[in-house]
């Protein structure tokens, strides 16, 4: 297994809200994908979870009292503090959010943040006006200035029956944003990385677009291999059926038009430019104002190209193409990189059943500005974004 929480220690708080259940859930996901996880509920959320559930999921203790022989943290209160690599409070109630920021020390969990030198992620979940109350707002801003990172909470409804802002981030985005926290120190903090990602789409009339097959998932990967490597992460991407990741700046663009516009405006202050996005080499000359009727007759478009976008990109930064190909895959790919004058070039064959459009694993062939063909195994997308951020990484260190 591989990923950025693979034997992470994460002490996991769940505070006493009705949405504590979906802690659960979230222990699962990080559990599922490699985290050793150490929950710590207090009095008031196993009014609403028990020890049980969480034990099930983790196959790890869960801790409900400083003071119980039978755990073992009972010796030294400070030991689950010491090897956490993060801890997380999810949900975090007004009330431990006002604990946490009067340094309060008074449960298992308030102890073991103020013993702690593990980065500390709070996601709030309350009822609007809770939220809202300025003695709240206040105790938040005061965390947020101690590094504290503090993740939601979101708009929706609510347990009161209203609709406000106090929900509770959804799981599989808090596991994002805790993959984040873990990397804020990571190698590529610092730098900032513009990825592009998707299949543009050129319309034909209001109805009708020229596009491709492209998923947008090799551009997602590497932007969340960057972000928990430390980055700051803008991701521009054409439309996708995929979530915006967590503690990511997403730019949706439509066309290639649109798409060279806005990374041409992002990359003058960057460190790399990644263009794994499929940008299309033609749009229509002219795009009907009203839906095109079918007739008895044929159709003819006319095609003008569209911009090249990484010829067109200048500046000291690293950049990187994709060259997806169904024949001649090296070849074709070195003539890009030398046409393009880029520092890499990620070459795959669309036609292998690992690498083609949509799939979670990519086979790829790396090639760099001397023309060094590097042939990779099949990995899992993030675990070629991280293999094309490592080269990205040391040719900056060259510079």
């Amino acid at each position: 297994m591989s990923g950025p929480l693979v034997n992470k220690h994460i002490v996991l708080g769940v505070t006493g809200s009705i949405a504590s259940y979906k802690a659960v859930d979230l222990a699962s996901k990080l559990t599922q994908a490699g985290a050793l996880v150490d929950t710590i509920l207090t009095y008031g959320a196993t009014q609403f979870v028990t020890p049980l559930a969480f034990r099930s999921i983790t196959h790890r203790d869960v801790i409900t009292d400083l003071y119980d022989l039978d755990s073992e943290f009972s010796n030294e209160h400070v030991a689950l503090a010491r090897q956490a690599d993060i801890v997380a409070i999810v949900p975090a109630t007004v009330n431990c959010i006002a604990k946490l920021a009067a340094g309060m020390a008074d449960d298992p969990l308030t102890t073991t943040v103020v013993a702690t030198e593990a980065p500390l992620l709070i996601a709030p979940a309350m009822d609007g006006n809770m939220y809202s109350h300025p003695a709240t707002q206040d105790n938040l801003k005061t965390l947020e200035e101690r590094g504290v990172v503090i993740v939601g909470p979101d708009q929706g409804h609510l347990a009161s029956g209203l609709s406000g802002k106090g929900r509770l981030v959804e799981p599989i985005k808090l596991v994002g944003h805790i993959s984040a926290a873990l990397g804020r120190m990571g190698d590529l903090s610092g730098r900032k990385i513009v990825i592009s990602a998707g299949g543009t789409q050129e319309p034909i009339d209001p109805v009708r677009v020229i596009t491709n097959n492209s998923s947008g998932k090799m551009g997602y990967a590497i932007a969340e291999s960057a972000r928990d490597r430390g980055a700051e992460v803008v991701l521009i991407t054409a439309p996708t059926t995929l979530p915006d990741p967590p503690s990511i700046t997403v730019k949706n663009v439509t066309t290639a038009s649109e798409m060279c516009d806005l990374v041409l405006s992002e990359v003058t202050n960057s460190d790399a430019l990644i263009m794994s996005a499929a940008v299309a080499d033609y749009r229509p000359e002219t795009s009907a104002e009203q839906k095109i009727k079918k007739s008895e007759s044929d159709l003819t478009i006319y095609l003008t190209k569209t911009e090249d976008i990484l010829e067109k990109a200048t500046g000291n930064f690293v950049k990187v193409g994709f060259s997806a190909e169904s024949e001649n895959l090296v070849r074709n790919a070195t003539e890009k990189i030398v046409r393009k004058s880029l520092d890499l070039i990620v070459a795959n064959d669309i036609t292998d059943p690992d690498s083609g459009f949509g799939k979670d694993t990519n086979k790829v062939v790396i090639i760099d500005d001397q023309l060094q063909a590097e042939h990779l195994p099949i990995l899992s997308k993030y675990d070629v974004g991280n293999e094309i951020l490592n080269r990205v990484l040391r040719i900056l260190g060259n510079r």
